[in-house]
């Protein structure tokens, strides 16, 4: 059997996940049934809090602060980084909007129109390996844009850090209904009261007398977890529904010229995240991409996080915390829960079996965000977090500080990461070199 080999019904194609059984991943990799290399970029807005932000180097390894504690069970899968910048984001007045330029390093224009920031690492990567892949990146988020204008630039820079061209903003999935269809071909034509799987439960039937008893056991998994996330789904459409009076989003006019939102976005802000961190997983493990970005919120995000106790105010508010000591330590919380969101999603990625390597440790997930200290604007340096192996490409459980390294530049980090998903390149937007020292 091939790599490329589906569980199909009606309309679909469910993507299968690695299996020993089957011989290759794909014409790139069938010669040493090697799993392919997977890189997702994750965001958070506003910045943290960099009194408890960062790790160090110790007797027994690599130590992480109170806001990384969360990775203490995968850190050796953890590359922890500081001093590593954008020297364009200090060009200029504006403390939120010029800094959205995280993954390309080059300067965001100042317009409320004419949009400009610079094609992104993940969108070339994306340009290579989508020809490998059904759907070449998906790219996620939890919030709409916002339509404003501050110190001479529009919002829209606020909501996106994917960009397919210098002037287009990749579109952002937020509905995770749309999300998930995006990882079935044809996804479009098939009843919505029926199951994925009910679809290709006949497909999985004949498929089971070829697996080996492991691999038996690692499809049921897989089908769970798919199961799962469509029932999350649908019970995220079900409030939709109860919380505008079962109609949902109604147009004003008989022929709206956007495409109408689909149903069901979960109300609470935490389960939202959470969801679209599955979906991403599963994209991982299906193949049907090897580049994922994921806003779990927008800069100057009013996300507001309901389900932690005693949390008031928005997070973009919590970041102006002033050294009030209680904002602080809400927003401490909210650092906290939102890398233990991440966290949970890389140990979802390790428990998952390829072969000589887990699926983390074939791929490269990035955390980070336009700031470091959210309640100053500061850009000077950025809170940077890689987890993966790469293909065994990166050695994690280190502390890497550049702070004093005159060419502490983002960029030779994207380049470095470019290289490792086969997109060689001696110069991206402000770098002409790679890091070294994450191998």
């Amino acid at each position: 059997m091939n790599r490329r080999k589906f569980l199909r019904g009606s309309g679909v194609a469910l993507g299968l996940p690695w299996f020993e059984s089957i011989c290759s991943f794909g014409a790139e990799s069938t010669k040493n049934n090697t799993a392919p290399r997977r890189l997702a970029v994750c965001f958070t807005g506003n910045g943290v809090n960099p009194h408890h932000w960062g790790a160090s180097m110790g007797p027994a390894g690599m130590e992480l602060q109170k806001s990384l504690q969360p990775l203490e069970a995968i850190k050796n899968q953890v590359l922890v980084f500081k001093g590593l910048w954008n020297p364009t984001t200090v060009q200029g007045e504006g403390g939120h909007y010029p800094k959205m330029n995280i993954l390309s390093g080059l300067k965001v224009k100042k317009t409320t129109t004419d949009v400009e920031v610079g094609t992104t690492m993940d969108q070339l990567i994306a340009a290579k390996t989508g020809r490998q892949t059904p759907v070449a990146s998906i790219v996620l988020g939890t919030e709409r844009p916002s339509y404003s204008t501050d110190s001479g630039f529009t919002s829209i820079y606020s909501a996106y850090i994917s960009w397919s061209t210098p002037t287009t903003p990749a579109p952002k999935e937020i509905f995770p209904q749309q999300a998930f269809d995006q990882l079935f071909d044809d996804g479009s034509k098939r009843k919505r009261d029926k199951s994925i799987l009910d679809l290709v439960m006949d497909d999985a039937k004949g498929l089971r007398p070829k697996l080996s008893h492991r691999d038996t056991q690692k499809l049921d998994e897989y089908l769970s977890s798919v199961r799962e996330i469509e029932q999350r789904v649908a019970l995220a459409e079900q409030i939709s529904k109860a919380d505008t009076g079962g109609q949902g989003w109604q147009p004003s006019v008989k022929s709206p010229t956007m495409k109408r939102p689909g149903p069901g976005i979960p109300t609470v802000a935490e389960d939202h995240m959470r969801l679209m961190f599955d979906i991403m997983v599963l994209a991982f493990q299906m193949d049907r991409t090897r580049v994922a970005t994921f806003m779990m919120n927008n800069d100057l995000s009013g996300m507001r996080f309901s389900g932690l106790d005693g949390i008031t105010g928005g997070i973009h508010e919590l970041s102006h915390h002033a050294n009030d000591e209680h904002r602080l330590d809400m927003y401490q919380r909210v650092n906290e829960y939102q890398v233990k969101l991440w966290a949970e999603a890389l140990a979802k990625m390790q428990a998952t079996n390829e072969g000589e390597r887990t699926l983390l440790e074939n791929s490269m997930v990035m955390l980070t965000s336009s700031l470091m200290d959210g309640n100053a604007h500061d850009s000077r340096e950025l809170p940077v977090v890689l987890a993966g192996g790469g293909g065994g490409t990166i050695k994690g459980g280190r502390y890497l500080d550049y702070s004093k390294d005159e060419n502490r530049k983002m960029c030779r980090l994207h380049i470095a990461l470019m290289d490792r998903m086969g997109l060689t390149t001696h110069h991206f937007g402000d770098a002409d070199n790679a890091l070294s020292e994450i191998g």
